[in-house]
């Protein structure tokens, strides 16, 4: 059974295609994005009709290419994109009559649960917090035994980082709510999903199932704080749309580590969408 899955984030929109084995695991086909930078629309919590017709535009295309390759389904989940403006009826409304896709609104709790899901059903680690990065929010998964103890998202994204749209309140919420959570417990491990992390860990040259150290993790933000847009494009091969976020989002690793007491990060390769499609299938949603 072919499933196909669309995370309409803040900053990018992502196709990810997948088959159900028989053994109940799955495998992606492929996966296809565009950084339609939708949180770059939004003003004074309005997304411009501007911002609502590129959404449009990106899910038709989709929409034709899974048509050409004979998938009918396409489920459309949406985050902080369209989860934190005023006028999200108007472009659920706008979505549905151009596209004729429905967009189901993930709320922040939800969206964390959900990138558990996809560790829990890849990995083997069944203790620490799952943590995922958008252009809007930032979700953390405090999971003990192989079950979610706490969850909350945060309103601090690279994209908001970028723009100065996180005060200093926002940053104490995280840390005491990290801090909070973590105190019962003496060795916690630290799980990450998104771009940014998994190009840090590419950049690591390590082996899947080793983790990034505190260390590594604090050398490269600095390399790449001191080096500007253009070198981070060009000595380091970064692509244009992750040279500027991997910076905010490098320290929101960092600061998690620091206040979690975290020595590492295990960077599986997940994302929202396998965490989707494995609640789909396990009845979760």
């Amino acid at each position: 059974m072919k499933c196909a899955i669309v995370d309409l984030g803040s900053n990018t929109i992502r196709l990810s295609l997948y088959n159900t084995l028989e053994n109940g695991g799955f495998e992606t086909l492929f996966s296809k994005k565009y950084m339609a930078g939708l949180a770059g629309y939004v003003s004074h919590g309005i997304m411009s009709n501007d911002g609502i017709n590129q959404a449009c535009a990106v899910l038709l295309d989709f929409k034709i290419l899974l048509q050409q390759l004979g998938v009918k389904d396409m489920h459309v989940f949406a985050t902080a994109s369209l989860r934190n403006i005023k006028n999200t009826e108007k472009a659920l409304e706008t979505i549905k009559r151009r596209t004729g896709l429905s967009v189901d609104v993930i709320e922040g709790s939800e969206e964390g649960i959900l990138g558990y899901y996809g560790a829990l059903y890849t990995t083997d680690l069944k203790n620490g917090i799952m943590f995922d990065i958008g252009g809007g929010s930032t979700e953390f998964s405090l999971f003990y035994e192989g079950k979610i103890i706490a969850s909350k998202s945060f309103k601090n994204g690279t994209v908001r980082l970028l723009n100065n749209m996180v005060n200093e309140v926002v940053w104490q919420e995280i840390e005491k709510w990290i801090k909070t959570n973590t105190e019962p417990f003496e060795d916690i491990t630290l799980i990450g999903s998104g771009g940014n992390i998994n190009k840090l860990f590419k950049l690591s040259e390590k082996q899947q199932d080793k983790p990034l150290s505190y260390v590594y993790v604090s050398s490269q933000y600095q390399k790449l704080n001191s080096m500007t847009y253009e070198q981070r494009i060009a000595e380091i091969g970064l692509n244009p749309d992750r040279a500027d976020v991997i910076i905010p989002a490098t320290r929101i690793y960092l600061n998690a580590m620091k206040w979690s007491g975290a020595r590492h990060i295990y960077v599986p390769k997940i994302g929202l969408s396998d965490g989707i499609v494995k609640a789909m299938y396990y009845g979760r949603i």
